[in-house]
């Protein structure tokens, strides 16, 4: 399978935001995301990025810039990401520091995973918990 070795993720979810300036502040500040790149146009508006959270990555870019992907996407609506990080509690103290709406507080799930879930600024919702079930190719 193509994509499995490297070190490199085999999928990354891709995200489309109005602002996604101030969606790239929120996931950082908020979510604890790392940037790392960010292509901007000639106008301002985010062609491409790409953030970092564990072994996982995200892409996302601006609404409206025209192309396949935008046409595509421009009748979407939110989307869900499911994130694994190791302290789900302090994660959730710095989203709620930061002002990220919260929709479940950090719950034991009869899983065996602990994890919350909040809404990002444009709707998207991302929960982070403690499951991170074993791939075996």
């Amino acid at each position: 399978m193509a994509g499995t070795s490297g070190g490199r993720p085999s999928i990354y979810p891709t995200l489309l935001y109005t602002d996604a300036k101030a969606a790239i502040k929120q996931l950082t500040e908020a979510f604890g995301f790392t940037e790392l790149s960010v292509y901007e146009g000639e106008d301002g508006s985010v062609l491409h990025a790409e953030l970092v959270q564990g072994n996982g990555a995200v892409m996302l870019g601006s609404k409206g810039r025209g192309g396949v992907f935008d046409a595509a996407m421009k009748d979407a609506g939110t989307t869900g990401v499911y994130v694994v990080v190791d302290d789900v509690d302090a994660h959730h103290r710095r989203a709620v520091e930061h002002g990220a709406e919260i929709l479940m507080p950090p719950t034991d799930q009869e899983y065996g995973s602990r994890d919350y879930m909040a809404r990002d600024s444009e709707g998207n919702v991302w929960s982070f918990g403690t499951y991170a079930p074993e791939i075996h190719a």
